[in-house]
């Protein structure tokens, strides 16, 4: 079993890194391999709906980190995204790279999926919120913690000193590695995936 987490940080050893380790390492303890993977500095694309990616089954930009993430994603059982908090929403390199993966990416329903965000103070709930909207639209599974996955601080050290936040996100690995091994469970007792109807689109303006 595998779990993708994406560090949606410039920092690449940061805050949000620091988080993302202690879910890798809660993971790792229940048998399920982890790879953080690093958005970086470079600049990022954003979408401009061009539509090209129906065609190709891509992303028509291949210059950046994009189509990496929608094939690793394809590859793995979980994917995890951290982001930090600017202006009490997600960054915008985390915004393109999860705008573009999932309308260029298919193949991710019955996945299960988290978000983790890292603020210095505030903003954190509306950034959360706004990185579940990816995965709800997706059928994706988001899996839950005893809080809303946030941590707080300026440094990696004052994260670290962020003790509720950091159990938070242990429990939230706990709670993944269960529900991976259920879903595992499932399918060696022949448990199928849902069938899914086919799309019904209602635009409001006729």
């Amino acid at each position: 079993m595998k779990v993708l987490a994406i560090n949606g940080s410039p920092n690449e050893k940061g805050c949000t890194y620091t988080g993302l380790c202690e879910i890798k390492k809660e993971l790792e303890k229940e048998g399920i391999d982890c790879e953080i993977m690093q958005i970086g500095k470079k600049p990022i694309r954003g979408c401009t709906a061009c539509g090209g990616c129906r065609r190709m089954g891509k992303c028509v930009f291949s210059d950046d980190i994009v189509n990496e993430i929608i094939e690793k994603l394809k590859a793995a059982d979980a994917l995890i995204v951290g982001t930090p908090v600017y202006y009490a929403g997600i960054s915008g390199q985390v915004k393109s790279v999860m705008d573009r993966v999932f309308y260029a990416g298919k193949g991710f329903e019955n996945k299960l999926a988290a978000a983790v965000v890292s603020c210095r103070r505030g903003g954190a709930s509306a950034a959360f919120d706004q990185m579940n909207h990816y995965f709800t639209i997706s059928s994706m599974h988001v899996v839950s913690s005893q809080y809303w996955n946030q941590i707080h601080g300026n440094t990696p050290d004052e994260v670290k000193q962020d003790l509720e936040g950091m159990q938070t996100l242990r429990t939230l690995a706990k709670n993944m590695a269960w529900l991976l091994k259920c879903i595992e469970a499932g399918k060696k007792a022949g448990i199928p995936k849902p069938k899914y109807e086919e799309h019904v689109w209602t635009n409001f303006i006729r």
